[in-house]
């Protein structure tokens, strides 16, 4: 097949931030497809023009459209309307025998509908966050014609879709609700790249070494965004708490975002900045995996939202594939998991002081900590693997070229029963 990937933040391992797209693509090409990929180039360097770079035999095609963490709304929407409109044109213009989006944002949908038509192709749609339940939700998006476009669009976006794959069950619920048939749609959730993840004593001796402040001690580990919706302030009253039982652990902050200074101050604020609480900015997706075999235990952070709980993090697989316990404090599908299959600490609706006297028992008990790490790591084989969720990936692009949609609920239901 060849294929038109749309997705408007395409990462590689080189750069920081999640690269499913890059991960996915890749291993179509690998299945002896051709892939290309439309996204945009995020940094302010002067570029203005479409560049292209090939990508592990993807062929990405790239659009200056700056962007950050650390945008305000409306420009954020100026940027997802810019690489719609740009992202159209160039998609529309290469041969394709499919044409698969990946939100966010939503308007991705706008360039996506608009290659199929032209191309007179189908179209899959990947939902990854509940747009636009999340920016309402979080207070982005307030004008009552805002939200009612936004819900026009959302449905649009699923009407015209031949199949949709949705990240986790959550979200094929919210996908359903709009009274689109369940049995177009597939669950692939974020994956676990379970060979790059492997343990590294090395690594992670060399990681704790150039760190004093670590040596032996238990790591908590948080690696990714600090944005308003990753509530990573968490953790510094779960350090404080920590501070107070006299524990040993630390925790440790990687990765940048709008809230990153706010966190650093409350953690100043409280008396656990560089005493039991470090921060270390942003890395590079192929530096992640040393920084999970250096972990005891890795968390996964979310503000207590109702429209958060579908939410599949990369971190979360990115745990499983390293075998580490993991640390939840939200809700929601990721929170069942850790619950059902025994391979972490869940810390929803509890006391803080309570959850701390766990962590602090559970990361110093030898037992617990390979029990649940075995656990994850069986997890992360058996449901999660990279490898397996892209066969089914595609296998349900295949069944959208055939026009059987109907079929890609059983090749992927997202049942992850132990």
């Amino acid at each position: 097949m060849k294929i038109t990937y749309l997705h408007q933040y395409f990462n590689t391992p080189d750069m920081s931030g999640g690269t499913r797209s890059y991960e996915m693509a890749q291993r179509l090409v690998a299945m002896g497809h051709e892939v290309n990929m439309i996204t945009s180039w995020r940094e302010a360097d002067g570029r203005t023009d479409w560049f292209e770079t090939n990508e592990a035999g993807i062929n990405v095609h790239w659009v200056p459209v700056p962007y950050s963490n650390y945008m305000r709304s409306g420009e954020r929407m100026w940027a997802f309307l810019k690489f719609a409109i740009a992202s159209a044109r160039k998609a529309a213009s290469l041969q394709a025998d499919i044409v698969f989006a990946t939100s966010t944002p939503l308007t991705i949908a706008l360039p996506a509908v608009y290659t199929s038509y032209r191309r007179k192709v189908p179209m899959v749609f990947e939902v990854r966050d509940l747009w636009p339940e999340m920016p309402i939700a979080m207070g982005v998006l307030k004008n009552p014609l805002q939200i009612k476009v936004a819900r026009a669009l959302e449905v649009w976006a699923y009407r015209h879709a031949e199949a949709i794959v949705a990240l986790s069950p959550g979200m094929k619920q919210g996908v359903v609700r709009t009274d689109y048939s369940p049995t177009r749609v597939a669950v692939i959730p974020n994956s676990s790249d379970n060979w790059e993840f492997a343990y590294n004593p090395q690594a992670s001796r060399e990681f704790r070494a150039a760190r004093p402040w670590l040596g032996d001690r238990p790591l908590l580990i948080y690696a990714g965004t600090f944005g308003r919706v990753n509530g990573v302030s968490y953790a510094v009253d779960l350090a404080k708490e920590l501070l107070a039982l006299n524990s040993d652990i630390r925790i440790l902050l990687v990765g940048d975002g709008a809230m990153q200074e706010a966190t650093i101050q409350k953690s100043d604020e409280a008396g656990v900045y560089e005493r039991n609480l470090f921060f270390e900015t942003k890395m590079a997706k192929r530096e992640i995996p040393t920084l999970f075999s250096a972990a005891t235990i890795a968390s996964t952070l979310f503000i207590d939202l109702p429209e958060m709980r579908v939410n599949s993090a990369n971190k979360f697989f990115d745990a499983l594939a390293a075998g580490k316990p993991i640390f939840l404090n939200h809700g929601g599908w990721m929170h069942e998991l850790v619950i059902q299959h025994d391979c972490g600490i869940a810390a929803w609706s509890r006391p803080i002081n309570e959850v701390a006297r766990e962590l602090d028992e559970r990361l110093h008990d030898l037992a617990w900590l390979e029990k649940a790490g075995a656990a994850a790591k069986r997890l992360a084989e058996r449901f999660f693997d990279r490898n397996l969720l892209a066969q089914q990936l595609e296998q349900v692009l295949v069944a959208a070229v055939d026009r059987k949609p109907e079929t890609v609920e059983k090749i992927a239901p997202g049942v992850y029963v132990a």
